[in-house]
């Protein structure tokens, strides 16, 4: 569901990942691990959700380590989107499995 409104496919596994677990802390290439995406392309959308503000980074030693932004304006409205979107897709496969 939130593909219609968010298009690029791994920035929107990123706010998927970062919205459901906002104390979550990682680095780009255990993100790319967990999210089965490139790195590189995991790298571009993490800068552009930072510079949004929806996340924030730190360095540790020779690491970036990315987190969310509580503070965001309107991080618990997207949080509850991720939520229900992610809700309404499991009932969705559930009712197919009925059905079927």
């Amino acid at each position: 569901m939130l593909d219609v409104f968010i298009t690029s496919r791994v920035r929107r596994k990123i706010i998927v990942v970062y919205a459901k677990y906002p104390d979550f802390k990682t680095h780009v290439r255990g993100l790319s691990k967990l999210i089965k995406e490139d790195a590189g392309n995991i790298q571009r959308e993490l800068k552009r959700l930072e510079k949004s503000g929806f996340l924030v980074s730190e360095k540790q030693s020779n690491t970036r380590l990315y987190s969310t932004n509580k503070n965001f304006p309107i991080f618990k409205e997207l949080q509850a989107i991720v939520i229900k979107s992610q809700q309404l897709t499991n009932a969705k496969s559930k009712k197919q499995d009925i059905d079927a």
